[in-house]
């Protein structure tokens, strides 16, 4: 019996079967046809542990929602003294915790960045910021990447691959163009009819495997959206607090954008709460009009205080020299295993403690997640390009933790291996 206090179940059989019944049937049995059987229990730090009671070491961290780890003991005692005093809030009037957050937030964020509007998820905080963009602009027209992912609401998944759009007949070509990655002419004549309220970027695209930006194409974008009267979005939901080495991955290319985006990790892991940096340009509305966007569960006041601890801790010199040191450990430890095995593991894509990792098969990445479940270790497949897998260590790990990773890589990259050449494992 597995006794949660509110509920119960008498094993994770019982929980994936009702989970099919109940939840969402297609996820639940994708995960056990690839042989994923994980149904997470304790979760302390940067370790899971299955209801079976294996322990996993996480390195896919809910897409950065957990770069602090899970249940940071500075981040739990922050929320749970706030909750003597706070509770979620009242959306309409003027707040303490939202008006302290947004302050730090414009106090930490790229120069030029004048406001903060809130959301209770990523999503959310990407529609926010198109609605703010053509309302600034009076043009409708958004230009994204191709294999781009910007979250399942309403136009954050008309900025995204087809793949989620279609399904919800979301897909507007008139409205959403899509350009591919890298490639400042095709950006130029998606501009040219200076009719585009936006241009969304992630700075390192995530569920496309983190391809990384050319050297100036950034750069190029922002000053082509400049000359066309087109707001630079930046969405740092998966590149920002640090996990780059810097706390916005934008500013690593010198680049100010109109409109900055962060959710995921800035709950710490512990509230949800999403945030939209906006500048005089892209935050006019909020002078217009305050109830345009209204948000009851945005920026709720535990997440406001979820965030700005989060904050503090991610601002910390130390953690930012942690961070250049775990990027390096991994690199190069990461370097010796790619060349034990160039025919198979064939790149390593990284910026800080982001790794793309490639493989030398169409779903390489799903024979090495699979292993790496075996042996272990929790990472997961890039959605929108199977071959690479999104490698993601904490920005708080420490070096034995670090050591133990790679050695449990380097297995499960000599086995997935071995899993494709004779068709033996299962790519789901």
């Amino acid at each position: 019996m597995h006794d949660y206090g509110s509920f119960s179940f008498d094993s994770k059989a019982e929980v994936l079967e009702r989970s099919k019944e109940y939840w969402n049937p297609d996820k639940t049995q994708f995960w056990s046809n690839a042989g994923v059987d994980l149904v997470i229990d304790k979760r302390e730090g940067y370790f899971l542990w299955d209801m079976d009671g294996r322990r996993l070491v996480d390195l896919h961290l809910n897409g950065g929602t957990y770069n602090l780890g899970h249940r940071n003991p500075e981040v739990v005692a922050a929320v749970t003294a706030a909750m003597e005093q706070f509770d979620i809030g009242n959306h309409h009037f003027p707040s303490v915790a939202r008006t302290a957050l947004a302050e730090r937030l414009i106090q930490t964020g790229p120069v030029g960045l004048t406001r903060v509007a809130y959301a209770s998820g990523g999503g959310e905080a990407i529609d926010i910021a198109l609605k703010s963009a053509r309302h600034a602009t009076q043009r409708r027209k958004i230009v994204s990447i191709v294999k781009a992912y910007h979250g399942h609401t309403g136009l954050a998944v008309s900025a995204g691959d087809d793949r989620f759009s279609k399904m919800f007949l979301s897909d507007r070509p008139d409205e959403f163009i899509q350009v591919p990655f890298n490639d400042l002419g095709a950006m130029e004549r998606a501009l040219i009819g200076r009719d585009v309220a936006a241009v969304i970027m992630e700075t390192i695209p995530a569920t496309y495997g983190f391809p990384l930006p050319e050297p100036g194409y950034l750069e190029g974008v922002k000053a082509l959206a400049g000359r066309a009267g087109t707001l630079y979005i930046a969405d740092e939901v998966q590149t920002g607090l640090m996990r780059t080495g810097e706390l916005w991955g934008i500013t690593k290319h010198g680049i100010n954008p109109d409109v900055l985006v962060t959710g995921k990790g800035i709950s710490g892991g512990v509230y949800p709460i999403a945030c939209v940096l906006l500048s005089d340009r892209a935050g006019k509305w909020l002078t217009e009009d305050g109830f345009a966007h209204m948000s009851t569960f945005g920026g709720a006041e535990l997440g406001c205080i979820a965030a700005l601890k989060t904050l503090e801790i991610t601002t910390r010199p130390e953690v930012r020299s942690m961070v250049h040191y775990i990027a390096d450990l991994f690199g190069a430890g990461l370097a010796e295993i790619r060349g034990r095995y160039p025919d198979w593991f064939t790149g390593i894509r990284q910026n800080g403690v982001i790794f793309g990792l490639e493989f030398n098969h169409p779903e390489g990445a799903k024979f090495v997640m699979r292993q790496l479940y075996e042996h272990g270790v929790w990472a997961i497949f890039s959605t929108l390009d199977p071959r690479v897998l999104q490698f993601k260590p904490g920005i708080l790990m420490n070096d034995a933790l670090c050591d133990e990773v790679l050695d449990r890589v380097e297995v499960a990259v000599q086995k997935s291996r071995d899993d494709a050449r004779t068709g033996s494992g299962t790519a789901a």
